[in-house]
């Protein structure tokens, strides 16, 4: 069954303006107090996430494994005003794409738990090596030990709104032995109570728990990071009941 990211018209039907609202308001909470005048997200997608920052003023690259999201992020820059580079590569080999370091490496929308546990730490390697000194590395995620804990079957997203189009999505979460997840996405589309249009996709996803990634940090020398809920909305919170969260946290000046 196909993915949703090979679908970039599909993927932002969930981009509306409040959405965007809450994503500027999310990382306004996240950057204050913090000098980040440069940021690159290394899973930018079509942007969804990360533009929002580019329209607080701050300079924003990205790279992506889809050419057709990295497209659709190009068209709605430009719509917007805004200068952005981007680049196609997998992020487990981001560092060699880029020639300079920023103020802080994002990877956005739940992009690590796509690769194993071993290449979410070489992921975080890469990301680092293009940390400046005293920046900071940034990534959202599903709260993968909540998951993990409570194994819940079905997830449902309130219905939102494209237009005139009611757009309902409901995910069908399986667990399998080797301990990966299968993930599938129902999307029914709607107009005058009629559903016109159905789309199924399935994701595949290796949960990765917090802790593997505290320690890596620690590792690489980043101090006592920041963890709250995703999107943020009260700096420093950890509802351990979040289904999403994200953490920054900043490298070591003499690293």
């Amino acid at each position: 069954m196909a993915s949703l990211y090979n679908r970039a018209d599909i993927y932002d039907l969930l981009e509306n303006d409040s959405r965007r609202n809450v994503c500027k308001t999310h990382w306004e909470t996240i950057l204050a107090g913090k000098q980040v005048r440069t940021l690159l997200d290394v899973s930018v997608g079509t942007g969804n996430v990360t533009l929002p920052a580019a329209e607080l003023g701050v300079e924003l690259s990205g790279s992506d494994l889809s050419a057709a999201m990295l497209e659709n992020c190009r068209k709605k820059a430009a719509d917007r005003g805004l200068a952005i580079t981007l680049e196609c590569c997998d992020f487990r080999e981001v560092a060699s794409h880029f020639a300079k370091q920023f103020d802080c490496v994002a990877s956005t929308g739940n992009s690590l738990p796509y690769v194993s546990n071993a290449d979410v730490l070489k992921t975080l390697e890469q990301m680092d090596a293009l940390v400046r000194p005293g920046g900071y590395l940034y990534f959202d995620t599903r709260n993968w030990d909540k998951i993990l804990l409570e194994k819940p079957r079905f997830y449902l997203y309130p219905p939102f709104f494209n237009g005139e189009t009611r757009v309902n999505l409901v995910q069908v979460w399986d667990y399998h032995e080797d301990n990966t997840m299968t993930f599938h996405l129902l999307y029914a589309l709607e107009q005058d109570n009629r559903i016109f249009q159905r789309e199924f996709f399935e994701e595949h996803y290796i949960p990765i728990r917090r802790d593997i990634l505290l320690n890596k940090l620690q590792c690489l020398g980043y101090g006592e990071p920041e963890i709250t809920c995703f999107p943020a909305r009260e700096k420093g919170v950890v509802p351990e009941a979040a289904d999403w969260y994200c953490l920054i946290a900043q490298k070591g000046l003499h690293i």
